[in-house]
């Protein structure tokens, strides 16, 4: 077999990866990570429910946290986009601006970016860093209780996402992203039975105050305690096709241990269809880990 400079390469620094490199580097495994530093966790401005955070913790201090212990076992971390990979013998090589790297495998852990509503992009950072802007109703529903929430949404999607945060307050209103609401009848009767309010597109977020966030619609100006955008996702998915790995619905396709298509690569996290949760994320990271090294011993017996 080819020599290769690591055991593991891991594409991504989020929940996932950082939690596959905690592990990858206690089972003494050499491995490499490569972050972009743009994990959707980093955003979070304080999350409520994970567990053993009782008075919550900010995305960035989680990832600084996760970091700073898989290197303290000796995991590689270095900062750099992930552009280009293939098959060579005995593994892959992955090439970023500042180097490229061989490994016998490989665990994608690139996640996805949210689509963002319309609005100046100073003025959604600072009202995101604040709760006025919401992306995870599973995460933070609760922060909403009983306050007046709009989500930005059209079709089936944003009305599953007003129906969600129904639970959580009874004012709730379903504002279209780009034009009028186009809704086949079961939603509007899902929206009828559910008191949710419509507001016609297009519209855009025009300021954000201490404690409120302002929409600006067809139908007027409106305000809101907090806004979610219901508008998707994009799967970072562009090394996986590179490789050839086989997807669904824009995601990636894995068995129940983290394996894809391909032998030798590996994915976890949001990357792969799932409940886009830190928990969720964290425990495919540990499973796609456990799978790797066990992978690799079959290789290559793993001695001491």
């Amino acid at each position: 077999m080819t020599e290769t400079d690591h055991d593991c390469l891991v594409i991504g620094g989020g929940p996932a990866g950082l939690t596959a490199a905690i592990y990858l580097a206690r089972f003494h495994l050499s491995l490499k990570v490569v972050d972009a530093g743009k994990s959707r966790a980093s955003l979070i401005p304080c999350s409520h429910n994970h567990a053993g955070f009782p008075d919550g913790i900010s995305g960035k201090e989680l990832i600084a946290r996760m970091t700073e212990q898989a290197q303290i076992y000796g995991a590689a971390i270095v900062t750099g986009r992930v552009t280009r990979i293939e098959a060579v013998e005995g593994g892959f090589r992955a090439e970023w601006g500042q180097g490229s790297v061989t490994a016998r495998s490989v665990l994608l852990a690139t996640g996805v970016t949210n689509r963002r509503p319309p609005m100046d992009e100073e003025l959604h950072d600072e009202a995101l860093a604040r709760g006025l802007i919401r992306y995870c109703p599973i995460c933070d529903g609760y922060e909403v209780t009983d306050k007046k929430v709009g989500v930005i949404g059209s079709g089936g999607r944003g009305v599953a996402e007003a129906a969600f945060l129904r639970s959580f307050t009874a004012d709730v209103t379903l504002i279209a992203p780009d034009r009028a609401h186009d809704l086949d009848q079961a939603d509007q009767a899902k929206l009828r039975e559910f008191g949710i309010e419509t507001v016609d597109g297009p519209c855009h977020a025009v300021a954000a105050h201490e404690d409120c966030i302002v929409v600006d619609t067809a139908d007027g100006h409106f305000t809101f305690d907090s806004v979610y955008p219901a508008l998707g996702s994009d799967t970072h998915i562009e090394l996986a096709v590179q490789l050839g790995a086989a997807l669904t619905d824009g995601v990636l396709i894995v068995d129940s241990h983290q394996r894809t298509s391909i032998p030798g690569l590996y994915a976890a996290g949001d990357v792969v269809l799932g409940l886009d949760q830190i928990s969720h994320a964290m425990g495919e990271g540990g499973v796609a880990a456990t799978t790797i090294r066990n992978d690799l011993a079959i290789q290559r017996p793993m001695l001491r």
